[in-house]
This record gives structure tokens, C-alpha cells and sequence, in this order.
């Protein structure tokens, strides 16, 4: 029951799904708590996949055989996930394009992030993502429909546990008095760690068996390497990192994921 109330505290935190009244009261709420309900992150993705998944699969049937099936069932897959999440990691994606996009050094940076206005790199990271996205996600209904329901529902919840790795390496950094993600960065312990890997393993064999371990194993690849390259960065320009720098991350490896299993698809079908 402790490990059903740390999962709807994460459903409250990182979604617009309600949970309140009765429910929320039963769930509770201490730093503590928000810190533990880190572990059912991808758990969220689950969530997030099924519903862009959902979105893909009914708009490109109802809309087939025209060619522009795949564009339009990504760009609404993509509404439908950001409407469920309140656009929580794009947000994130564009302040840390914001703060260093504007400055070279980490303390003004900083100041930048925690500012709530959109800056012009801000703006052109998020077109640029959304764009990145859709995209690949086309490309991938182009070549099924299953290839692009499977990839969509996968990246949602392996790019979400990407985040909880730096929350493991790099030290939280910011207005530690301020910061809503302070709890959840404060430290994760190496059981809560593998209760997120847990949540990643059934989509994973589900993945490799619906398309091919090696498409699996490149799309895996690219979001890995796109997770240490963010974790790279923010440990040379930051110090650290802030609860945007996860939503950043998130982003990041979702489209690098999407875009691994598309050049495996596309090579294995020439």
C-alpha cells in the first residue's frame, strides 16, 4: 500500500491526472514521500505511453491509406502527452535552453532558469524538440504502425528514468529554499533505483520482442548517450543540475531514442 501511495504521489506530481479529495488525503504528503515516489518516475511512463500510444494508433487508422497519417498521428500524440504531463519537461527543456543559451557562467545561468518568461533559445529549443519529435515519429509510422506504437510507449518510460542517474551523480544545485524538485533531488537511494529499472523491464521485452533486440539495443544506445552527454553538460556549465535539467534530459533521450530506432528500422529495410 506504502509503494501504491508513492505511485499516485508521482502521478500528482509529473501529470494533470487529479488526484484529490479522499484519494489525495489517503495518499498524504511529506518530503519524504515525494523523495521515495522518485522511484515510480518511469512507472508515469507507462501512463504517458499508453496515451500517445492510444492517440497514434486511432488517428493514423482513421486517417489511412492518406500519406499524411503518420505526421498527423504524431503531432496529436505529441498534444495528447503534453496535455497529460501540462508540458512539465518541455517547460524544463526551455528554461535550461534559456539559462545556458544566455550565459557562460553557471551562477547567472541559474538566474536565468528560475526566470518564468520564454527567451528566444527557450523558444527555438522547444519548436526544435516538437519538431525532432513529430518527425521521427512520422518516419517511424511510415514504416509501421507498430514500429511508431511500440517506440512511442518505450522512450516514454526509459527516457524517464534517465533523470533519476544524474539525480545519482550530480549534486543539486539552485534556490534549494525555492525549488519544488528539491525533495526528489536531495538523494535516491540504490533500491529506489531499481525499483525504476523494474518498471523499464517489461516494456523493454515487450520492445524487443514486438521488433528486434537490435532495434531495441540502438534506440536504448542513443538515449543512453544522449542522457550522459546532458549529464555532462550540466556537470561543466552548472555544477550540477535543478529540477529543469531532469525535464531537459527527458526530452532529450526520448527524441534520441526515437530517433535510434528509426535509423535501425530504415537500415534493416533496404
Amino acid at each position: 500500500m506504502q509503494a501504491l501511495r508513492h505511485f499516485l504521489l508521482a502521478l500528482q506530481f509529473f501529470t494533470r491526472i487529479p488526484v484529490t479529495g479522499r484519494l489525495a488525503a489517503w495518499v498524504g504528503y511529506s518530503p519524504t514521500m515525494l523523495r521515495a515516489s522518485a522511484a515510480h518516475f518511469p512507472g508515469i511512463g507507462w501512463i504517458a505511453g499508453a496515451v500517445g500510444a492510444g492517440v497514434y494508433g486511432t488517428i493514423h487508422l482513421a486517417l489511412a491509406p492518406s500519406p499524411f497519417a503518420p505526421a498527423a498521428a504524431a503531432v496529436l500524440s505529441c498534444v495528447a502527452t503534453v496535455c497529460m504531463t501540462g508540458g512539465l519537461h518541455e517547460d524544463g527543456l526551455a528554461d535550461v535552453a534559456d539559462g545556458l543559451g544566455g550565459s557562460a557562467e553557471s551562477a547567472r545561468a541559474l538566474a536565468i532558469m528560475k526566470d518564468s518568461h520564454l527567451g528566444a533559445y527557450g523558444a527555438m529549443a522547444l519548436v526544435l524538440a516538437l519538431l525532432a519529435k513529430t518527425s521521427l515519429l512520422a518516419v517511424l509510422g511510415s514504416h509501421s504502425l507498430g514500429a511508431a506504437v511500440a517506440a512511442l510507449a518505450l522512450a516514454q518510460v526509459v527516457s524517464r528514468f534517465w533523470p533519476l542517474c544524474l539525480i545519482r551523480i550530480l549534486p543539486h544545485v539552485g534556490d534549494a529554499a525555492r525549488s519544488k524538485s528539491k525533495p526528489l533531488a536531495e538523494q535516491i537511494s540504490a533500491s529506489a533505483l531499481c525499483v525504476a529499472g523494474l518498471w523499464c523491464l517489461p516494456p523493454l521485452a515487450l520492445y524487443a520482442w514486438a521488433q528486434s533486440p537490435r532495434v531495441l539495443g540502438l534506440a536504448l544506445l542513443g538515449s543512453a548517450l544522449a542522457a550522459m552527454w546532458m549529464a555532462r553538460w550540466f556537470a561543466r556549465r552548472l555544477h550540477g543540475f535543478t529540477g529543469d535539467c531532469l525535464g531537459a534530459t527527458q526530452q532529450v533521450s526520448e527524441i534520441a531514442f526515437y530517433l535510434g530506432a528509426a535509423v535501425m528500422l530504415l537500415r534493416n529495410a533496404v
